[in-house]
């Protein structure tokens, strides 16, 4: 049967090609199958593909493209024209909303309904909704909450009226904090991983990823060429590892930003041989650049990673380097420890990370506390299967939908239940504090 709860998340970003920038898409992807599968109707509005239908059903998710006749003028995505995206949402869809979906399911005697929305784009859409409520009488069955995924944008938010329209949530305790001298406290609602992230790799695909690097220390860095993701000491720990005779192999998958060049440059300062490669589709596409690399160092690929790529090089890696100086969540550790992959991860966002436990926490600039970490674990290769085992054991207790049932329906008053996975899963150890909201 299903609920009477009605939900519906506000987003930039979402699951068509055009509109994936980011963890945004993810994660609204994510928690919309999260509370379809806890037995709500859920609806996704977001600045979709306007070559696709407007409205549609796909997997139980309803889908709603908006502004599309802007987007047939910005071909490059979803942030192509933000401007212009972000006041039709906000004049747009509030009214669309409360007279085509929620006015007509609140009339219905037990029902209520709830709004998710996601970053700076969407807090004139809140705010426009929240006023159309009251004047419909309906405010009181809606709840209505506005999350923060970064610091993006922040500038542009009127803090003061947003908290009085909605309840601000954010994603890690870091972010909360970052939040406090705004005079922001909101509540924590970390991201999740969605079930395919769990699902184990191939034995024999690992195996052959590792005979193509036979005899180097691989390590992995997928991130955008941003200056926050640490890239440059990722750089200068390879040229340690080199200098000290460990011949390591730094496998990198950057995005479009400038910073990149920066990186290369001092790559090739710091006595690396680069080598810059396309691949195909998919774990084949991979193991097919992972050829010939004797005289190389960095091995930079230009082509897209797919979620069967990234499994693949995160758990065949020596160590995933996830060492941002500014993280607000760190969804690439977590799939790293979900494809049973070592992961590297920074001080900030990182709440699931528990140091010794289940990943090596890095917290300084300098190279060498990631070389100690590394000749440790050479001399002591049980204890990096435990990490990896125990980063398996964490990344099922993130999975959307426990962080629902955990996390947000409790909120809601409504009943949580963890319909993502069988049997039980370990904790952390209890001496690890925990912030109220967080897992």
């Amino acid at each position: 049967m299903q609920s009477p709860t009605q939900f519906h998340i506000l987003s930039f970003e979402g699951p068509d090609a055009y509109s994936r920038a980011g963890g945004i898409a993810s994660r609204v992807t994510g928690l919309g199958h999260a509370l379809r599968d806890a037995g709500h109707l859920t609806h996704l509005w977001f600045i979709g593909d306007p070559e696709l239908p407007g409205h549609e059903t796909v997997e139980g998710l309803r889908l709603h493209r908006w502004c599309q006749w802007i987007s047939r003028h910005h071909p490059a995505g979803v942030y192509d024209g933000q401007d212009g995206k972000q006041r039709d949402l906000a004049a747009s869809l509030p009214p669309f909303l409360v007279d085509q979906v929620l006015g007509p399911h609140l009339r219905v005697p037990g029902t209520r309904a709830v709004v998710l929305a996601e970053e700076w784009q969407t807090v004139d859409a809140v705010l426009h909704l929240d006023w159309l409520l009251r004047a419909a009488g309906l405010r009181d069955r809606v709840a209505l909450y506005w999350n923060a995924n970064n610091l993006f944008g922040f500038d542009r938010v009127p803090w003061r009226r947003l908290g009085s329209a909605a309840t601000i949530t954010t994603v890690s305790r870091y972010m909360r904090q970052r939040m406090w001298g705004l005079g922001v406290d909101a509540l924590v609602i970390p991201n999740g991983l969605e079930r395919e992230r769990l699902r184990p790799v191939d034995d024999l695909t690992t195996a052959a990823f590792r005979d193509r690097a036979r005899g180097r220390a691989v390590l992995a860095k997928v991130a955008r060429w941003d200056p926050d993701k640490r890239w440059l000491l990722a750089v200068d720990t390879v040229a340690e590892l080199k200098r000290q005779g460990h011949r390591p192999l730094l496998v990198a998958r950057g995005g479009i930003e400038a910073h990149g060049a920066e990186v290369l440059a001092r790559a090739a300062a710091d006595g690396l041989r680069i080598s810059e490669r396309d691949g195909g589709a998919g774990a084949a596409g991979l193991l097919a650049v992972l050829r010939d690399l004797e005289d190389v160092d960095l091995l930079v690929l230009r082509s897209p990673l797919s979620p069967e790529a990234c499994r693949l090089l995160y758990r065949g890696s020596h160590a995933v380097l996830a060492n941002s100086g500014h993280e607000p969540f760190g969804l690439v550790g977590l799939e790293t420890m979900a494809a049973g992959g070592l992961a590297c991860t920074g001080g900030t966002g990182e709440d699931y990370a528990v140091p010794g436990w289940n990943a090596l926490v890095l917290q300084t600039r300098d190279p060498n506390e990631f070389v100690r970490h590394f000749g440790w674990l050479a001399r002591h290769p049980e204890e990096g299967r435990a990490l990896r085992r125990h980063g398996r054991l964490t990344a099922r207790q993130y999975t959307w939908n426990a962080v629902v049932a955990r996390t947000l329906l409790p909120q809601l008053g409504l009943s949580g239940r963890d319909v993502g996975g069988k049997g039980r899963t370990r904790r952390p150890p209890r001496s690890v504090s925990r912030a109220k909201g967080v897992p």
